[in-house]
């Protein structure tokens, strides 16, 4: 692949970037801000463009990641050693157990918390990183009160399913009743 530098004749190259793809809407908002600062001849916006990867499909990808590390307050931009923005790590990070399944909580600089799930139902399980694209909560008990509300739900949903061997039951209820303890312990410290 070629790499591309925006520069003034990157109309045709964006053009046929918008045509050939399926863009969701910061997609076309970053690719609209991109183009007007080509068609303005901007070439310090599209160098700080440029800056973020070789193709338009890196730079929009590295640029919206960046944008949404520095809603946590993370300001440093990275690559890795393949040209993908680095990923910030979370300060404060918990990972905290639920019988298999696990809460990953942690927050940026500026305060703002987030958490992400690890869900094992017997076979089957989902799993997420505790990243930039995660919900932002004001407070970790924030955070904490709605993960464990989601897990819930994620193990409500497989109680009674057939299908025994990707949802095992016990696994299920022994998490429920995981979720249910760690809720009652939080009650108990909030009295003291």
């Amino acid at each position: 692949m070629e790499k591309l530098a925006l520069n003034l004749q990157s109309q045709p190259a964006i053009d046929s970037y918008v045509a050939g793809n399926h863009l969701m809407k910061y997609e076309k908002d970053l690719l609209s801000e991109i183009l007007i600062s080509v068609n303005a001849g901007d070439y310090v916006k599209m160098n700080w463009f440029n800056s973020f990867g070789d193709s338009l499909r890196q730079i929009i990808m590295n640029v919206y990641e960046h944008r949404k590390a520095l809603e946590f307050g993370f300001t440093e931009i990275a690559f890795n050693q393949y040209g993908w923005f680095s990923s910030p790590k979370f300060i404060d990070r918990e990972d905290i157990q639920l019988e298999q399944s696990e809460i990953r909580l942690g927050h940026g600089p500026n305060g703002l918390w987030a958490y992400a799930l690890s869900c094992n139902y017997g076979t089957a399980g989902s799993s997420s990183p505790l990243c930039v694209f995660c919900k932002k909560y004001a407070s970790r008990d924030a955070a904490l009160t709605d993960a464990l509300a989601e897990m819930k739900a994620q193990m409500t949903k497989y109680l009674g399913n057939a299908d025994t061997t990707n949802y095992k039951q016990e696994i299920l209820n022994k998490t429920l009743n995981a979720i249910a303890a760690m809720k009652n312990s939080r009650v108990q410290l909030s009295l003291f």
